[in-house]
């Protein structure tokens, strides 16, 4: 038994962490690859503008995490932060007659609404892979690198929705106001008190 402070840092990784940040590695090189494909066949310059910007970004994270993940130490350049360039504004409301979705027959059939899709999936895919793996990291290091990428990519999710959203491909329904009026106020403050 080894107790870490003991450790070279390169070397203070548990075999889950490792077999899980090869995971994380792994799932960004293939986000990356992926949205090497999706650039030559995306049509609206705005798609592509967010697809080149989450592509950058990725691939400094993608830099990060490999060096904190090789030396076991703070990496050289810091996290960054995320910042989307659009507005917050989300379309409520179905529109009728929307034809029903399935799945595409040729690849001539790819649009941009399935290709912000699949964006959407793997951005979320990794972010939810990422708070996974972050809560049982023994690297401190490498645990705070990958926990502070998680708001970013939940961030780029939600740049991908609102993309979406504006478009048409994601539709946000409500509920009736007095439904959700009635929902909303369905609890009540907890009072603030010590255990004991």
């Amino acid at each position: 038994m080894k107790i870490s402070e003991n450790m070279p840092p390169q070397m203070s990784h548990g075999g889950h962490e490792i077999f899980d940040t090869q995971e994380i590695l792994s799932g960004i090189i293939g986000m990356l690859d992926q949205y090497q494909m999706y650039a030559a066949n995306i049509q609206d310059p705005e798609l592509l503008e967010i697809l080149n910007h989450q592509s950058s970004f990725m691939t400094h994270l993608y830099n990060t995490v490999l060096e904190s993940f090789q030396t076991g130490q703070k990496p050289s350049d810091s996290t960054h932060v995320y910042n989307m360039t659009r507005s917050n504004n989300v379309v409520y409301g179905i529109q009728p007659g929307q034809p029903p979705s399935k799945p595409i027959q040729f690849t001539t059939d790819i649009n941009d609404g399935g290709l912000s899709g699949y964006m959407l999936g793997q951005v979320k895919g990794l972010s939810s892979l990422m708070a996974m793996t972050a809560l049982e990291m023994t690297n401190p290091v490498l645990r705070r690198v990958i926990a502070d990428s998680v708001p970013n990519l939940i961030e780029m999710s939600y740049e991908v929705f609102l993309y979406q959203n504006k478009h048409g491909h994601y539709q946000v329904p409500q509920l009736n106001p007095q439904d959700m009026s009635q929902l909303l106020q369905s609890y009540a403050p907890a009072p603030e008190k010590p255990l004991n």
